[in-house]
């Protein structure tokens, strides 16, 4: 067991006051006597040489203590070895004058300060994005005139992972949301008497609204994350420099496949969503409305014009090319260290949410204004 540093101080005719150091200085040990080293420089006591002759080993930690106290008190540092000394030339340009406690900011401040630095990084970030969507619109184009460059084993393997692979939680996703339309629908219309009205209620929710949005949620918080996170890693692992020091353009190879898979499968999926919720408001109407469950599904067909199936499949590529966009290019701004991945898959996914929201009201006052309300 490693022995504690400590030190002694006795009278010296040469220095008034000299202070022995002994045993190991070293960051595992100097923890023992740095208090009381801190007290003597407070105190000013009149200390004339700090004596390293009994220190047996050094450290770069042990150097700071010493010279800070030398420094403190204005004392030698005498008696140390080779080593010690050089360790202690080497740390004596450092300085440590920094408040431990920061100062406090008034909150009028810090509040304009924070807003402001949000605006500037949306400026940047708006920039950044749009030069991304400049390379994405090049590389497409590229592979429309030359389709032997288009990656479809990625693009194939992309729509499995986004598509095939969600419709379970995408489906009883919807299934249950289908059930609390019909029954909350049904509570408030039964109070006027409207309780068939539940039929149109939830077929036109479903297919022109929830159906597409929450399958574009859903999608973010999974397929969005996922693109993130994988292009994040490929970042950090310099896997992307080496594909463009091979002369593979990540834009193509990574980025053009998940984007294509996203606006190719977000119509299916919200119409799926859209279909699967209609099943689930059929199922509790049937149990609990006493609304026959083909009776219900052929009056869907009456009471859903075809435009809101029109309006939920004009919606799902570009929520799906916004998602896909979020997540490539939150990816491809990695860099530094791991827990930049998980920040930036966390942006990802939020601004893939906040944009499909702010798109879906813009959709809302659109159809409204052209007549298909």
């Amino acid at each position: 067991m490693t022995a504690d540093a400590d030190f002694t101080i006795e009278k010296d005719p040469a220095f008034g006051f000299r202070l022995r150091l002994t045993g190991p200085v070293t960051v595992a040990t100097v923890g023992s006597v740095d208090g009381r080293l801190r007290q003597i420089a407070a105190t000013a006591q009149d200390l004339g040489a700090i004596d390293l002759s009994g220190v047996n080993s050094i450290d770069t930690i042990g150097a700071w203590v010493i010279w800070r106290l030398s420094r403190d008190t204005g004392a030698d540092i005498v008696g140390g070895s080779v080593q010690a000394m050089q360790l202690i030339q080497a740390v004596s340009p450092s300085r440590g004058d920094a408040r431990i406690v920061p100062p406090h900011v008034s909150v009028f401040i810090r509040a304009p300060e924070a807003v402001g630095r949000v605006m500037a990084e949306l400026g940047v970030g708006s920039l950044g994005v749009l030069g991304f969507l400049g390379e994405l619109i090049v590389a497409w184009l590229r592979a429309v005139r030359h389709p032997g460059r288009m990656r479809f084993t990625a693009l194939f393997s992309q729509i499995e992972l986004v598509g095939v692979d969600s419709l379970a939680i995408i489906g009883l996703m919807s299934f249950l949301i289908g059930i609390v339309i019909a029954q909350q629908g049904a509570v408030q219309l039964q109070q006027f008497g409207a309780q068939i009205y539940t039929i149109n209620l939830t077929g036109r929710l479903s297919m022109r609204e929830l159906g597409v949005l929450m399958t574009a949620i859903m999608v973010a918080g999974r397929s969005g994350s996922a693109f993130a996170a994988q292009i994040g890693t490929m970042k950090l692992t310099e896997e992307i420099d080496a594909m463009r020091t091979i002369g593979v353009s990540p834009m193509e190879a990574l980025v053009l496949p998940r984007v294509m898979a996203a606006v190719f499968m977000l119509p299916l999926l919200g119409f799926y969503s859209s279909v699967i919720a209609i099943v689930g408001g059929a199922t509790i109407s049937a149990l609990v409305l006493d609304i026959p469950f083909f009776t219900f599904l052929e009056r869907i067909q009456e009471a859903v014009p075809l435009r809101d199936l029109y309006v939920g499949l004009i919606k799902g590529p570009v929520f799906g090319l916004i998602i896909a966009i979020a997540g490539c290019y939150q990816g491809m701004q990695v860099a530094g260290n791991s827990e930049e991945v998980g920040l930036r898959t966390t942006k990802a996914v939020v601004q893939a949410i906040f944009m499909v929201f702010v798109l879906d009201a813009f959709f809302a006052v659109f159809f409204t204004e052209v007549g298909w309300s």
